[in-house]
């Protein structure tokens, strides 16, 4: 219970530090954070996963844009789980790793009176040493490329001009979940398109994917979490869950479908593992009497710049989008050393994040449209590649970069995405197999797939969150060198990589 009530602590203290600073001034947010560290609340949810035990390091999270800090302040507003706990019963419950903390100077004097050169240095190789072993892990991370190639431009593809984003390991890990909840035909299609073998080979994939991407060590925030949400009518395969929560650290609930209160257990867990980013998202996630099983995954994200833009630098300038011009804010960095890369149709720079990967820019060509790149293969290598320091066409050059600050969300339905890319049994009352996920009832089929994502960018950092749920229904329905100015002020993608170079979100912005 201690480490529930944590694990949601950590994520309301990243988060409701934003509005703190913007109401009550730096000085006044430092006082409420550090009483607040001291502070556990009870009414946290207690259907959340746990977060690690040493959660604060001292370090400030950088702000997200202000319309994303004004929803995320409210997030644990909402009536308490803990309040409704009949509705939700614990069938399994996973354990979650706990990041070695980065030793912040400034608190550790706080905390110890005093500055122990000897005491410090322990605890700054202990933190070198797995933050060490997370890079090495994390180049050896293999086998999405297919699903990303395949998948991006399927779900980041628009007819209209809007702005859209796609975690591709967050759906990666739903779909993982899927196969097992399956069998036959219908969890083959599911590795095929996640590029595995067989189930066994796929639980070792997921297993990497989660020890490299799991950051909370007062560095890097990046937090993944499953869920399965169950029918309390139903009995299900003891021996699934448990898989679940072993290999793919899944906590599995069950309770009365079609209850507001267990609709509100899911809302509620998604709001929590996302910091509240995807709450107007998240509301609209609700289960049916006819629902036999949800699943959910979920990530959050958070990493400052390597080197921020400066505040006075911002300016208010005319972004070119497809439906007409409008002015919104620019973030400015002037003769930046910077490898700048380009292609036959785009040109791209990346923005380091500290400690971990990089926002990638990309930029198409004048007359060349984000959707053209999506279906273009050189471009999608790029996309794609977590080895772009390879890639030929690149130099060196001081780079006038201007960005704009940006928060988009979009919420997508995989359901027509997936059958085009061959998973479709699943969706057929007739061929589906859920026999891994019960026994007592034969026609089971996937009747919802939905996936929401938010990324908001400013002076400071990024803040990122995805979430996807997935339900399965019964019976009835279906430096020196040339200056380059690379200013984004018309439509462009984005991605957000991991330590090793792998995409953890890909986004096009059509409209700041």
């Amino acid at each position: 219970m201690k480490k529930q009530k944590k694990q949601v602590k950590r994520i309301e203290q990243i988060t409701q530090t934003d509005q703190i600073q913007q109401d009550q001034g730096p000085n006044r947010k430092s006082e409420i954070l550090f009483d607040g560290i001291t502070e556990i609340r009870d009414d946290l949810i207690d259907q959340a996963r746990p977060l690690p035990k040493k959660f604060w390091t001292g370090r400030r999270f950088a702000a997200a844009a202000a319309a994303a800090a004004v929803i995320i302040t409210g997030v644990f507003a909402t009536q308490p789980l803990q309040k409704q706990t009949a509705a939700a019963q614990t069938i399994a419950e996973a354990e979650y790793p706990e990041p070695v903390p980065y030793p912040n100077q400034e608190e550790y004097v706080k905390k110890n009176g005093a500055f122990d050169d000897e005491q410090y240095s322990k605890a700054y190789d202990a933190w070198w040493e797995d933050a060490r072993a997370k890079r090495e892990l994390a180049g050896n991370v293999q086998g999405m490329d297919g699903f990303i190639r395949k998948s991006a431009g399927q779900f980041l593809s628009s007819k209209k001009a809007q702005n859209t984003v796609y975690s591709p390991l967050n759906v990666y890990m739903a779909l993982g979940m899927l196969a097992e909840l399956t069998d036959g035909n219908s969890r083959q299609q599911i590795l095929d398109l996640l590029g595995s073998e067989d189930v066994m080979s796929l639980r070792e994939q997921i297993a990497r994917l989660w020890d490299a991407n799991y950051y909370d060590d007062g560095v890097v925030t990046s937090i993944l979490a499953a869920s399965l949400w169950l029918n309390e009518d139903v009995p299900f395969v003891q021996s699934t869950m448990d898989t679940l929560a072993a290999s793919y650290r899944a906590s599995s609930y069950r309770g009365k479908m079609g209850s507001a209160s267990f609709d509100k257990c899911l809302q509620d867990w998604l709001n929590a593992q996302t910091g509240g980013l995807l709450k107007e998202q998240a509301s609209g996630e609700k289960m049916t009497e006819d629902t036999i099983l949800a699943l959910a995954t979920t990530i959050y994200f958070r990493a400052q710049w390597n080197t921020k833009f400066s505040a006075s630098a911002t300016k208010e300038e005319v972004f070119h989008a497809a439906d007409g011009d409008l002015t919104c804010k620019f973030m400015h960095k002037d003769e930046c050393g910077m490898t700048y890369y380009w292609g036959d149709q785009f040109s791209a720079v990346a923005q380091g994040l500290e400690q971990s990967g990089s926002m990638w820019l990309i930029l198409p060509d004048e007359g060349v449209s984000p959707n053209d790149l999506l279906e273009d293969a050189q471009a999608m290598d790029f996309l794609v590649s977590n080895h772009r320091s390879e890639w030929e066409d690149r130099k060196e050059a001081l780079v006038n970069l201007a960005v704009p600050q940006f928060d988009v969300v979009s919420r997508l339905d995989l359901c027509q995405g997936l059958k085009d890319l061959g998973i479709t049994d699943v969706f057929d009352m007739g061929r589906s197999d859920f026999s891994n996920m019960t026994t007592a009832i034969d026609e089971v089929y996937l009747s919802k797939a939905s996936h929401a994502a938010r990324v908001a960018v400013d002076e400071e950092g990024v803040t990122a969150a995805a979430y996807t749920v997935m339900e399965a229904d019964a019976g009835g329905a279906m430096p020196q060198g040339e200056e380059i100015d690379f200013v984004l002020d018309r439509p462009f993608l984005f991605v957000v990589t991991g330590m090793d170079g792998m995409p953890l979100f890909m986004g096009v912005v059509q409209q700041p």
